[in-house]
């Protein structure tokens, strides 16, 4: 079945804590499958990181809904957490959820440690967990700020694919989310839009790096989605109309882009790599 087509308008909300809490928000995302599963991911052992709700939520459910373990990366959103792994096990797969600090190398290298130990091997990473900060002018960003941003939203990317490489095979597939913004930019998000810049040339570069070796490396790059980052980072106007500019004028489901990443992760997509797919609304970007 579609997904119930979303109101143009959100009802006005903000959360106060960072990242933001799905369990908050009004109405709650969709993030259940909306198709029956074709086994795409049998067998097959996914680490999904910032999994605990919105678009990691989504694919961590529609893996397990397509024969995959999962295992979810996050920070603190320990409810959210347990709520999608109660998700992924109805399902009939296991999930394993960890929690700490992508943006430091060191925990990276114990998350890809603890899940190969749990589950045996691991075949999909999916660089998924990101944070922003909407700041008005180039004079606000600080430099923990900008720090903070580049070390969740582009050095963990490094830090996780450093340390999966040497489990992955002929056959894996690596996914990384980019955002809509690293092609048109983003004034009021400088430095989150330019992480998400580098996650396309990483992407890219890190594609044809691995392309010997058999392994895939795509992006998806989601348009406005309605997810916890977007209460627990701008004013109630904006999370009102959030998604109305765009040519289906409306904010996204989680639902509707989880696919993309089953798509990258399965043999589907075996003649595609250095890619980025985009779900956004119809907003033509050309990259």
């Amino acid at each position: 079945m579609p997904p119930t087509r979303a109101p143009a308008k959100k009802p006005p909300q903000e959360q106060r804590e960072r990242p933001g809490r799905e369990h908050e928000m009004t109405p709650k995302p969709q993030t259940l499958p909306r198709e029956r599963s074709a086994g795409r991911l049998e067998g097959k052992v996914a680490i999904i990181t910032g999994g605990d709700s919105g678009i990691g939520r989504a694919a961590a459910v529609l893996f397990a809904h397509e024969g995959a373990d999962v295992a979810i990366v996050y920070l603190d959103e320990h409810r959210d957490a347990k709520q999608t792994a109660q998700l992924v096990e109805q399902e009939g797969h296991r999930c394993l959820a960890i929690a700490g600090d992508i943006g430091q190398e060191k925990f990276c290298q114990r998350v890809i440690k603890d899940v190969v130990k749990d589950f045996g091997h691991l075949d999909i990473l999916v660089n998924n967990a990101a944070e922003q900060h909407p700041t008005e002018d180039l004079e606000k960003i600080t430099e923990k700020q900008l720090r903070r941003t580049f070390e969740t939203n582009i050095f963990s990317m490094f830090f996780m694919c450093k340390a999966a490489l040497p489990h992955l095979k002929e056959g894996s597939a690596i996914i990384n989310t980019t955002s809509v913004t690293a092609y048109r930019g983003s004034p009021h998000l400088l430095d989150y839009a330019s992480t998400k810049g580098a996650i396309v040339a990483f992407t890219r570069s890190l594609s044809k790096l691995l392309a010997e070796k058999g392994i895939r490396v795509n992006g998806v790059a989601p348009g406005p989605i309605w997810t916890p980052l977007i209460p627990s980072t701008f004013d109630k106007k904006k999370v009102e109309s959030f998604g109305a500019d765009v040519p289906l004028k409306r904010a996204g489901e989680p639902t509707e882009v989880a696919p993309c990443y089953v798509f990258l992760a399965s043999s589907d997509s075996s003649y595609m790599t250095g890619q980025v797919l985009h779900p956004n609304g119809g907003e033509v970007v050309n990259g």
